[in-house]
């Protein structure tokens, strides 16, 4: 998680991080499993206050962040023990 978290500090330009964890029928899962989601935080990004009012956005908008961070992890796979 502090890998990705750093990858994501750097590659979306964010102020912080957010971790959440959900699990079993009241987390929405249907085969139980750990995972954690890990968001880019800005100052005054109000995600807590409008959680559940979003609408989710569209994988198209998505696909530049994920080559950015796809693009970071390649470039820094092999100095992760030091971040």
């Amino acid at each position: 998680m502090k890998y990705i978290s750093i990858a994501i500090r750097k590659t979306y330009n964010c102020d912080g991080v957010s971790l959440w964890q959900h699990n079993e029928p009241a987390g929405d899962q249907d085969l139980w499993h750990f995972h954690v989601h890990v968001f880019p935080r800005y100052s005054g990004d109000g995600l807590y206050v409008q959680y559940g009012k979003r609408e989710l956005s569209n994988p198209k908008d998505r696909e530049k962040y994920a080559k950015l961070l796809v693009s970071y992890v390649e470039e820094n796979k092999y100095n992760s023990k030091r971040n």
